[in-house]
């Protein structure tokens, strides 16, 4: 994704903002449902929680949050596709669902563009790929990496929050880019990842930045790199991808926010603005940077182009690799 950080976060906030946020709903809904195809704890489902938190009264008299987790976010999504077009019922999702299954597996029980409306987008993140005891002290870039991997091809490996993710194929498109083979080892989520690599039984973790910076600050694990198109705003100290030469991992990965297809546009454009509200709230804003997340409000519109590129991305970037989809 050719996209400068200024650009996809900061500027989308200066336009959204300068038209001010819709006037109060008068037919608020009773309860509205934010849900999450994660498990709880994980950054996605606090992303989820802080927004439901503001959404009463603004947009309904109340608001929870509900985990409906399986199927690398599929579930969830399916949910929401088939729940009453009312604005009752609202997912949060990662970009892999819309953007990257459809390429890794032969057939999806849902249609990522005809059956849900974008509302906005909630939060923005790099990838990072982090280190452990295992890789000696001296590898301190990505090409410093490589050339380890091929000098130890028994321990040339990578480990990801699992088959087919997002995380999986940056791992993979980096040993394409290095000529080099990286072993990929899925795990269900990052944390086992990165506890075998903090305990010497694996090289590399690629995920979330912030799923690593507690093992980094405690001088357990190192980062290499961020995969954002310029310096991580929480790692300015950590090099791009693109940085040291590979600028076709230059991605950064986002949460979203989506209704049923058939919601009102009325009813999409007040969610918006509620979810934007939530967004710019200082203790929300907070919260997000303690997970090394930026808020990252959209109008739908928005949000739709971005999903245009992240397919077009995940397309190319999955072509490369040469993965085979799933059943």
């Amino acid at each position: 994704m050719e996209l400068t950080r200024r650009s996809f976060v900061h500027g989308t906030l200066a336009t959204l903002f300068a038209g001010g946020l819709p006037q109060a709903w008068s037919q608020a809904l009773d309860t509205a449902k934010v849900v999450i195809g994660f498990a709880p704890g994980g950054t996605i489902d606090v992303t989820g929680r802080r927004v439901a938190d503001k959404l009463a009264p603004a947009f309904s008299k109340a608001a929870i949050a509900e985990n409906r987790t399986g199927a690398g976010g599929q579930i969830a999504v399916q949910a929401v596709r088939t729940a009453a077009p009312d604005g009752s019922t609202i997912l949060l999702t990662p970009a892999s669902p819309l953007g990257l299954h459809p390429f890794t597996y032969k057939k999806l029980p849902y249609d990522p563009v005809a059956d849900l409306l974008p509302v906005s987008g909630a939060a923005v993140f790099d990838y990072a790929l982090a280190v452990g005891p295992l890789v000696p002290a001296g590898v301190k870039t990505v090409p410093d990496f490589l050339a380890w991997a091929k000098a130890n091809p028994d321990k040339a490996s990578f480990g990801s929050a699992g088959a087919g993710s997002a995380a999986n194929f940056i791992g993979a498109a980096l040993g394409k880019a290095g000529k080099v083979e990286l072993r990929h080892i899925p795990y269900r989520g990052s944390q086992p990842a990165i506890l075998e690599m903090i305990g010497g039984q694996l090289a590399a973790v690629v995920g979330p930045t912030g799923e690593f910076m507690g093992q980094v600050k405690a001088g357990k694990a190192r980062l290499l790199a961020t995969s954002g198109p310029a310096r991580g705003k929480f790692t300015p100290d950590t090099p791009s991808y693109a940085e040291q030469g590979f600028k076709e991992l230059a991605y950064l990965g986002w949460f979203g926010f989506y209704v049923p297809a058939k919601t009102p546009a009325e009813v999409v454009q007040r969610l918006n603005g509620a979810i934007r509200g939530a967004l710019s709230s200082p203790d929300v804003v907070d919260s997000l940077a303690a997970l090394y997340l930026e808020p990252y409000p959209t109008s739908p519109q928005q949000l739709a182009s971005l999903l245009k590129t992240e397919t077009e991305f995940w397309s190319g970037l999955v072509r490369t690799v040469g993965y085979t989809p799933e059943g």
